[in-house]
């Protein structure tokens, strides 16, 4: 599969899984949380799913277009690692992960602390959607949509 085709097939599983999740997520309360803004493409699909919630987005810089940027108030730069710990407990009804580079060794690195931070940020059932499968006690892999292919794309409840 080329380069583009697996990026078509990544960006539409998680348009698929994160619109598939709206209803439960718009019943909760508490922030949405995007791990990595990127280009603001998967933001700006958030701020339209959930126009009642507060986003906060963690990126190390601002690289997005300028209408798919947050608000300062709402825009959290530096080490995605070292800053959303700041928000442990926040409670938030869904955190967005897609900071997955495609190399297993780095990916292998963020798995080291990435589910850890998931965990703690999420409300008791909230969610969250990642593109890198996360491994931790208090997530519980949950069904993915039909319309996403096994290992494409991961989504998880915080358990109790």
């Amino acid at each position: 599969m080329s380069r583009l085709d697996s990026f078509i097939h990544r960006v539409t599983a998680q348009r698929d899984v994160l619109n598939h999740i709206r209803g439960r997520v718009d019943e909760m309360e508490g922030p949405v949380l995007e791990l990595g803004l990127g280009n603001g493409r998967t933001f700006d699909h958030l701020r339209e799913l959930f126009p009642s919630k507060r986003i906060i987005v963690f990126d190390r810089a601002v690289g997005s277009h300028k209408s798919s940027t947050p608000d300062p108030e709402n825009m959290v730069l530096g080490d995605i690692r070292e800053t959303a710990q700041t928000f442990i407990g926040v409670d938030a009804a869904l955190v967005h992960v897609d900071i997955g580079t495609g190399y297993d060794d780095k990916d292998a690195i963020t798995l080291t602390w990435l589910p850890q931070l998931a965990a703690g940020l999420l409300k008791p059932g909230g969610l969250v959607a990642s593109g890198l499968e996360l491994v931790h006690p208090q997530l519980e892999a949950m069904p993915i949509c039909s319309s996403v292919p096994v290992g494409r794309y991961f989504l998880y409840r915080r358990i109790e």
